[in-house]
């Protein structure tokens, strides 16, 4: 039982249900890119082998997070929608960033010779990492069978969908420009 599951189980509608885990696991994929793209630069594996081909793979990176995120827009803005929570005020069901997630990208993108604001990086880094973990903690508590409540699975993905729509769709803008 995974992340989905839960996703399926409280939607109102199947249709729904489908869109939201579609856009979901494209965003969880392309995000996992993302992330492991710098963390093998973090690793000192220089791959692609220029630097240009380098700056080129960010962009390319940045800009199918970015595609995905827009494709997530209306499937969880209708889902939250269907959702309807018993309760006004859930609990959001993941944690915020761990010190794991906060990196100091500058060496890592001056050793890469990739010229992009550190700063965005970093922000970017720090919302793909805590939206893959949130949808593994979302699948670890289902498999647990202590899924969230319908209050807090609302709550959940409404600070994702806030954090994601946000900053960090205009940071990702950047780093692809």
């Amino acid at each position: 039982m995974g992340w989905d599951s839960v996703i399926e189980r409280n939607a109102a509608s199947e249709l729904t249900a489908a869109r939201l885990v579609k856009s979901l696991r494209a965003c969880e994929a392309a995000s996992l890119a993302f992330c492991r793209l710098l963390e093998r630069w973090g690793r000192g594996d220089a791959k692609p082998a220029t630097a240009g081909s380098r700056q080129a793979a960010l962009r390319r990176a940045a800009d199918r997070v970015e595609t995905a995120i827009a494709g997530l827009e209306a499937p969880l803005s209708q889902y939250l929608l269907e959702l309807e929570p018993e309760l006004a005020e859930g609990r959001s069901w993941y944690a915020g960033p761990g010190a794991a997630e906060l990196v100091e990208w500058t060496p890592v993108l001056d050793r890469a010779g990739v010229r992009v604001c550190p700063n965005r990086v970093a922000a970017v880094y720090l919302e793909l990492a805590v939206l893959v973990r949130a949808l593994e903690g979302l699948a670890a508590a289902a498999s647990m069978d202590a899924a969230p409540d319908r209050s807090s699975l609302w709550a959940g993905l409404f600070d994702l969908r806030d954090t994601l729509l946000g900053s960090t769709v205009d940071d990702l803008r950047a780093l692809a420009a």
